[in-house]
Protein backbone atom coordinates (compact mmCIF):
# COMPACT_ATOMS: atom_id res chain seq x y z
CA UNK A 1 0.00 0.00 0.00
CA UNK A 2 1.48 3.23 -1.02
CA UNK A 3 1.99 5.82 2.14
CA UNK A 4 -0.30 8.55 3.16
CA UNK A 5 0.65 12.19 2.99
CA UNK A 6 0.20 15.24 5.10
CA UNK A 7 -1.25 18.43 3.45
CA UNK A 8 2.66 19.59 4.35
CA UNK A 9 4.61 16.83 2.60
CA UNK A 10 6.19 19.18 -0.08
CA UNK A 11 7.57 21.30 2.14
CA UNK A 12 9.09 18.61 4.22
CA UNK A 13 10.68 17.37 0.43
CA UNK A 14 11.70 20.84 -0.13
CA UNK A 15 13.34 21.70 3.14
CA UNK A 16 15.15 18.62 2.03
CA UNK A 17 13.80 16.58 5.29
CA UNK A 18 14.52 12.81 5.78
CA UNK A 19 11.36 11.06 5.04
CA UNK A 20 10.49 7.87 6.60
CA UNK A 21 7.27 5.22 7.15
CA UNK A 22 5.30 5.98 10.16
CA UNK A 23 1.88 4.59 10.96
CA UNK A 24 1.35 4.15 7.30
CA UNK A 25 2.12 8.27 6.87
CA UNK A 26 5.30 8.80 5.38
CA UNK A 27 6.53 11.95 7.44
CA UNK A 28 10.14 14.06 8.39
CA UNK A 29 12.11 12.27 10.82
CA UNK A 30 14.52 15.11 10.46
CA UNK A 31 16.31 18.23 8.89
CA UNK A 32 18.85 19.88 10.19
CA UNK A 33 19.46 16.60 12.81
CA UNK A 34 17.60 15.26 15.77
CA UNK A 35 19.88 16.73 18.15
CA UNK A 36 19.78 20.02 16.54
CA UNK A 37 16.28 20.10 16.52
CA UNK A 38 16.09 18.77 20.26
CA UNK A 39 18.16 21.36 21.24
CA UNK A 40 15.72 24.09 19.69
CA UNK A 41 12.79 22.73 21.32
CA UNK A 42 14.31 22.78 24.81
CA UNK A 43 16.31 25.83 24.59
CA UNK A 44 14.10 28.32 21.47
CA UNK A 45 11.11 26.83 19.69
CA UNK A 46 10.60 23.87 17.05
CA UNK A 47 7.52 23.13 15.06
CA UNK A 48 5.91 19.91 14.21
CA UNK A 49 3.84 17.88 11.05
CA UNK A 50 1.72 16.08 13.21
CA UNK A 51 -1.42 15.84 10.89
CA UNK A 52 -1.12 12.26 10.91
CA UNK A 53 -2.79 12.01 13.83
CA UNK A 54 -6.37 11.40 14.45
CA UNK A 55 -9.27 14.10 14.87
CA UNK A 56 -12.76 12.86 15.79
CA UNK A 57 -15.35 15.55 15.90
CA UNK A 58 -18.00 14.30 18.67
CA UNK A 59 -21.16 15.98 18.93
CA UNK A 60 -25.00 15.16 20.24
CA UNK A 61 -26.74 15.49 23.48
CA UNK A 62 -24.56 14.43 25.77
CA UNK A 63 -22.00 13.37 23.67
CA UNK A 64 -19.26 13.84 26.63
CA UNK A 65 -21.47 11.83 29.08
CA UNK A 66 -21.47 9.26 26.80
CA UNK A 67 -17.76 9.13 25.49
CA UNK A 68 -17.03 9.31 29.28
CA UNK A 69 -18.38 5.86 29.69
CA UNK A 70 -15.95 4.21 27.19
CA UNK A 71 -12.46 5.74 27.92
CA UNK A 72 -10.63 5.69 31.03
CA UNK A 73 -10.05 8.39 32.32
CA UNK A 74 -12.75 10.80 33.94
CA UNK A 75 -14.11 13.37 31.71
CA UNK A 76 -16.48 14.97 34.33
CA UNK A 77 -12.49 16.04 35.89
CA UNK A 78 -12.59 18.62 33.52
CA UNK A 79 -14.76 21.52 32.57
CA UNK A 80 -15.61 23.65 29.32
CA UNK A 81 -12.69 24.42 27.08
CA UNK A 82 -9.76 21.93 29.13
CA UNK A 83 -8.35 19.04 27.74
CA UNK A 84 -7.79 15.86 29.30
CA UNK A 85 -5.35 12.98 29.07
CA UNK A 86 -7.10 9.77 28.72
CA UNK A 87 -7.22 6.06 27.02
CA UNK A 88 -9.45 3.27 25.32
CA UNK A 89 -9.10 -0.15 26.83
CA UNK A 90 -9.65 -3.43 25.28
CA UNK A 91 -11.58 -5.76 28.09
CA UNK A 92 -8.51 -7.19 29.06
CA UNK A 93 -7.33 -3.46 30.31
CA UNK A 94 -4.78 -3.84 27.41
CA UNK A 95 -4.78 0.14 26.02
CA UNK A 96 -6.29 0.44 22.26
CA UNK A 97 -4.63 3.89 22.53
CA UNK A 98 -4.30 6.81 24.38
CA UNK A 99 -5.35 9.78 23.35
CA UNK A 100 -6.44 13.65 23.99
CA UNK A 101 -10.06 14.54 25.02
CA UNK A 102 -11.01 17.92 23.94
CA UNK A 103 -14.11 19.46 26.07
CA UNK A 104 -15.96 21.92 24.13
CA UNK A 105 -18.91 21.30 26.19
CA UNK A 106 -21.54 18.56 27.20
CA UNK A 107 -22.62 18.11 23.94
CA UNK A 108 -19.14 18.41 21.86
CA UNK A 109 -15.95 17.05 22.02
CA UNK A 110 -12.97 16.56 20.28
CA UNK A 111 -10.44 13.35 20.18
CA UNK A 112 -7.16 12.69 18.87
CA UNK A 113 -5.81 9.23 18.38
CA UNK A 114 -2.49 8.04 17.53
CA UNK A 115 -1.99 8.16 13.83
CA UNK A 116 -1.76 4.04 13.50
CA UNK A 117 -4.64 3.32 15.89
CA UNK A 118 -7.26 6.33 14.75
CA UNK A 119 -9.15 3.76 12.56
CA UNK A 120 -9.15 1.02 15.62
CA UNK A 121 -10.13 3.76 17.97
CA UNK A 122 -13.49 5.33 15.80
CA UNK A 123 -14.20 1.59 14.77
CA UNK A 124 -15.08 1.33 18.64
CA UNK A 125 -16.69 4.10 19.23
CA UNK A 126 -18.95 3.92 16.08
CA UNK A 127 -19.84 0.55 17.37
CA UNK A 128 -20.79 1.90 20.79
CA UNK A 129 -22.13 5.20 20.05
CA UNK A 130 -26.02 5.77 20.41
CA UNK A 131 -27.73 7.20 17.06
CA UNK A 132 -28.00 11.03 18.70
CA UNK A 133 -24.37 11.55 18.82
CA UNK A 134 -22.47 11.95 15.54
CA UNK A 135 -18.53 10.98 15.09
CA UNK A 136 -17.25 13.49 12.36
CA UNK A 137 -14.05 11.57 11.24
CA UNK A 138 -11.93 14.33 10.65
CA UNK A 139 -8.76 12.45 9.85
CA UNK A 140 -7.85 13.38 5.77
CA UNK A 141 -9.29 16.94 6.57
CA UNK A 142 -7.81 19.09 8.94
CA UNK A 143 -4.20 18.63 9.98
CA UNK A 144 -2.30 19.59 13.27
CA UNK A 145 1.11 21.63 13.46
CA UNK A 146 2.53 21.37 17.08
CA UNK A 147 4.67 24.56 18.27
CA UNK A 148 6.97 23.76 21.50
CA UNK A 149 9.60 25.33 23.02
CA UNK A 150 10.39 28.40 25.43
CA UNK A 151 9.64 31.02 23.13
CA UNK A 152 6.45 29.23 21.16
CA UNK A 153 4.18 32.13 22.75
CA UNK A 154 6.35 34.53 21.35
CA UNK A 155 6.04 33.09 17.96
CA UNK A 156 2.26 32.81 17.77
CA UNK A 157 1.63 35.91 19.30
CA UNK A 158 3.52 37.37 16.35
CA UNK A 159 0.67 35.84 14.09
CA UNK A 160 -1.65 37.24 16.37
CA UNK A 161 -2.87 33.77 17.81
CA UNK A 162 -3.82 33.96 21.46
CA UNK A 163 -1.54 32.28 24.05
CA UNK A 164 -2.58 33.25 27.41
CA UNK A 165 -4.52 30.72 27.73
CA UNK A 166 -3.79 27.99 30.83
CA UNK A 167 -1.90 24.64 29.66
CA UNK A 168 -4.30 21.44 29.05
CA UNK A 169 -6.89 24.10 27.66
CA UNK A 170 -8.08 25.40 24.25
CA UNK A 171 -9.42 28.28 22.62
CA UNK A 172 -11.19 29.19 19.13
CA UNK A 173 -9.68 31.58 16.72
CA UNK A 174 -9.48 32.49 13.26
CA UNK A 175 -6.54 33.06 11.15
CA UNK A 176 -6.88 34.57 7.00
CA UNK A 177 -10.51 33.64 7.73
CA UNK A 178 -10.00 29.96 8.82
CA UNK A 179 -10.97 28.52 11.83
CA UNK A 180 -7.84 27.36 14.07
CA UNK A 181 -7.83 25.95 17.24
CA UNK A 182 -5.10 26.98 19.10
CA UNK A 183 -4.20 23.53 22.52
CA UNK A 184 -2.58 24.55 24.88
CA UNK A 185 -0.65 20.91 24.78
CA UNK A 186 1.91 18.74 23.47
CA UNK A 187 4.42 15.92 23.86
CA UNK A 188 7.74 17.29 24.53
CA UNK A 189 7.87 18.74 27.93
CA UNK A 190 8.04 22.20 27.01
CA UNK A 191 5.60 25.39 27.20
CA UNK A 192 3.24 24.81 23.79
CA UNK A 193 0.58 24.56 21.28
CA UNK A 194 -0.67 22.43 18.90
CA UNK A 195 -3.04 23.83 16.28
CA UNK A 196 -5.71 22.23 14.41
CA UNK A 197 -7.13 23.87 11.19
CA UNK A 198 -8.39 22.84 8.09
CA UNK A 199 -6.27 21.20 5.09
CA UNK A 200 -6.59 24.51 3.13
CA UNK A 201 -4.76 26.87 5.72
CA UNK A 202 -2.79 24.50 6.71
CA UNK A 203 0.33 25.26 4.40
CA UNK A 204 0.12 29.04 4.42
CA UNK A 205 0.01 28.60 8.53
CA UNK A 206 3.01 26.55 8.61
CA UNK A 207 4.70 29.27 6.27
CA UNK A 208 4.25 32.10 8.32
CA UNK A 209 5.51 30.40 11.62
CA UNK A 210 8.81 29.51 9.94
CA UNK A 211 8.89 33.25 8.73
CA UNK A 212 8.53 34.49 12.28
CA UNK A 213 10.39 32.08 13.25
CA UNK A 214 13.52 32.98 11.73
CA UNK A 215 14.58 35.31 14.57
CA UNK A 216 13.85 33.69 17.24
CA UNK A 217 16.22 29.94 16.35
CA UNK A 218 13.57 27.99 15.14
CA UNK A 219 13.99 24.87 13.86
CA UNK A 220 11.37 22.44 11.11
CA UNK A 221 11.63 19.37 13.90
CA UNK A 222 10.73 15.80 12.73
CA UNK A 223 9.45 12.75 14.46
CA UNK A 224 13.67 11.64 15.56
CA UNK A 225 13.57 15.06 17.93
CA UNK A 226 9.69 14.14 19.01
CA UNK A 227 10.98 10.95 20.38
CA UNK A 228 13.82 11.78 22.58
CA UNK A 229 11.85 15.05 23.49
CA UNK A 230 9.19 12.43 24.92
CA UNK A 231 11.42 10.33 26.32
CA UNK A 232 13.10 12.42 27.99
CA UNK A 233 9.52 13.41 29.92
CA UNK A 234 8.95 9.62 30.10
CA UNK A 235 5.83 10.39 28.07
CA UNK A 236 4.83 6.54 26.82
CA UNK A 237 4.55 5.66 23.11
CA UNK A 238 1.87 3.49 22.04
CA UNK A 239 3.08 -0.03 20.62
CA UNK A 240 6.26 0.18 23.07
CA UNK A 241 5.33 1.21 26.69
CA UNK A 242 2.05 1.12 26.33
CA UNK A 243 -0.35 -1.67 23.63
CA UNK A 244 -2.96 -3.95 23.83
CA UNK A 245 -1.34 -6.56 26.11
CA UNK A 246 0.28 -3.51 28.36
CA UNK A 247 -1.84 -1.90 30.92
CA UNK A 248 -2.30 0.94 32.65
CA UNK A 249 -1.60 -0.33 35.68
CA UNK A 250 1.75 -1.96 34.45
CA UNK A 251 2.25 1.66 33.09
CA UNK A 252 2.24 3.62 36.62
CA UNK A 253 -0.78 5.77 34.34
CA UNK A 254 -3.21 5.10 36.80
CA UNK A 255 -3.43 8.48 37.24
CA UNK A 256 -4.93 8.97 33.82
CA UNK A 257 -7.82 6.21 35.07
CA UNK A 258 -11.49 7.18 36.42
CA UNK A 259 -11.24 4.54 39.37
CA UNK A 260 -14.69 5.86 41.20
CA UNK A 261 -16.35 5.49 37.52
CA UNK A 262 -19.08 2.81 37.46
CA UNK A 263 -18.04 1.98 33.80
CA UNK A 264 -15.63 2.04 31.11
CA UNK A 265 -13.75 -0.03 29.11
CA UNK A 266 -11.71 -2.59 30.49
CA UNK A 267 -12.78 -1.57 34.02
CA UNK A 268 -13.08 -5.08 35.82
CA UNK A 269 -9.72 -6.22 34.38
CA UNK A 270 -7.55 -3.03 35.58
CA UNK A 271 -9.46 -2.67 38.81
CA UNK A 272 -8.38 -6.40 39.74
CA UNK A 273 -5.22 -5.70 38.66
CA UNK A 274 -4.71 -2.40 40.63
CA UNK A 275 -5.72 -4.66 43.83
CA UNK A 276 -3.63 -8.29 43.14
CA UNK A 277 -0.77 -5.12 42.38
CA UNK A 278 0.56 -5.64 38.45
CA UNK A 279 3.65 -8.49 38.10
CA UNK A 280 5.46 -5.79 35.78
CA UNK A 281 6.03 -2.10 36.10
CA UNK A 282 6.85 0.50 33.59
CA UNK A 283 10.29 2.25 35.17
CA UNK A 284 13.41 4.76 33.87
CA UNK A 285 16.92 3.44 33.55
CA UNK A 286 19.25 6.08 33.28
CA UNK A 287 23.06 5.11 31.73
CA UNK A 288 25.66 4.66 34.53
CA UNK A 289 28.35 3.91 31.51
CA UNK A 290 28.22 4.67 27.31
CA UNK A 291 25.52 2.15 26.65
CA UNK A 292 22.81 3.79 24.81
CA UNK A 293 19.54 1.68 25.08
CA UNK A 294 17.00 0.86 22.38
CA UNK A 295 13.65 -0.95 22.62
CA UNK A 296 13.45 -4.67 22.97
CA UNK A 297 16.69 -5.03 25.01
CA UNK A 298 17.00 -8.02 27.73
CA UNK A 299 17.51 -6.18 31.54
CA UNK A 300 19.13 -8.61 33.89
CA UNK A 301 19.98 -7.87 37.33
CA UNK A 302 23.86 -7.75 38.55
CA UNK A 303 25.21 -11.16 38.30
CA UNK A 304 28.09 -10.93 40.63
CA UNK A 305 31.05 -12.70 38.62
CA UNK A 306 33.05 -12.86 35.61
CA UNK A 307 29.56 -13.50 33.78
CA UNK A 308 27.62 -9.63 33.50
CA UNK A 309 24.77 -11.17 31.37
CA UNK A 310 24.17 -13.79 33.58
CA UNK A 311 22.12 -12.13 36.45
CA UNK A 312 18.27 -13.07 36.29
CA UNK A 313 16.33 -11.19 33.39
CA UNK A 314 14.09 -9.09 35.14
CA UNK A 315 12.39 -7.75 31.63
CA UNK A 316 12.98 -5.53 28.20
CA UNK A 317 13.73 -2.01 27.53
CA UNK A 318 9.92 -0.68 25.76
CA UNK A 319 11.94 2.71 24.55
CA UNK A 320 15.37 3.87 24.65
CA UNK A 321 17.95 6.63 22.76
CA UNK A 322 20.53 8.74 23.95
CA UNK A 323 19.12 12.26 25.52
CA UNK A 324 21.01 15.19 24.07
CA UNK A 325 19.81 17.09 27.14
CA UNK A 326 21.66 14.80 29.86
CA UNK A 327 24.22 13.59 27.73
CA UNK A 328 23.65 9.90 28.46
CA UNK A 329 21.82 6.95 27.28
CA UNK A 330 17.74 6.70 29.07
CA UNK A 331 15.36 4.57 28.68
CA UNK A 332 12.09 2.99 29.42
CA UNK A 333 11.58 -0.56 30.89
CA UNK A 334 8.70 -3.11 31.78
CA UNK A 335 10.68 -4.64 35.06
CA UNK A 336 9.29 -7.54 37.21
CA UNK A 337 7.31 -5.36 40.54
CA UNK A 338 10.61 -6.88 42.23
CA UNK A 339 12.86 -4.43 40.77
CA UNK A 340 13.00 -1.10 42.77
CA UNK A 341 13.55 2.61 41.93
CA UNK A 342 17.65 3.45 42.84
CA UNK A 343 18.39 -0.46 42.17
CA UNK A 344 21.15 -1.33 39.49
CA UNK A 345 20.43 -3.40 36.46
CA UNK A 346 22.14 -4.51 33.52
CA UNK A 347 21.34 -4.17 29.73
CA UNK A 348 22.21 -6.31 27.09
CA UNK A 349 23.29 -3.57 24.78
CA UNK A 350 23.86 -5.67 21.71
CA UNK A 351 25.61 -8.42 23.85
CA UNK A 352 27.23 -5.44 25.59
CA UNK A 353 26.48 -5.17 29.05
CA UNK A 354 25.79 -1.39 30.15
CA UNK A 355 24.96 -0.59 33.16
CA UNK A 356 21.43 1.71 34.80
CA UNK A 357 20.15 2.86 37.49
CA UNK A 358 16.81 2.53 37.92
CA UNK A 359 14.40 5.48 38.77
CA UNK A 360 11.12 7.23 37.99
CA UNK A 361 10.95 9.23 35.26
CA UNK A 362 10.68 11.90 33.84
CA UNK A 363 14.55 12.16 32.98
CA UNK A 364 14.08 16.24 32.99
CA UNK A 365 11.83 18.30 34.75
CA UNK A 366 8.70 19.13 32.66
CA UNK A 367 8.14 23.28 31.31
CA UNK A 368 4.51 22.90 30.58
CA UNK A 369 2.93 24.74 32.55
CA UNK A 370 6.05 27.84 32.31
Amino acid sequence: MSLRHTPLHSRHVDAGAKMADFGGWEMPIEYAGTVAEHTAVREAVGIFDVSHMGKLAIHGPGAAAWLNTVLANDLDRIAAGQAQYSMLLNDAGGVIDDLIVYRWSDDGVFVIPNAANAGAVLDVLRARVPESIEIDDQHLTHGIIAVQGPRSAQLLDSLGLPTDHDYMSMTMTRWQDSPVVVCRTGYTGEHGYELVAPNGVLGPLWDALVDAGAPLGLQRAGLGARDTLRTEMGYPLHGQDISPVITPVQALLGWAVGWDKPAFAGRAAVVAEREAGPSRRLRGLLALDRGIPRPHMPVHRPSGDDEPLSGALVGETTSGTFSPTLKQGIALALLDASVAVDDEVVVDVRGRAARFRVVKPPFLQPSTRA
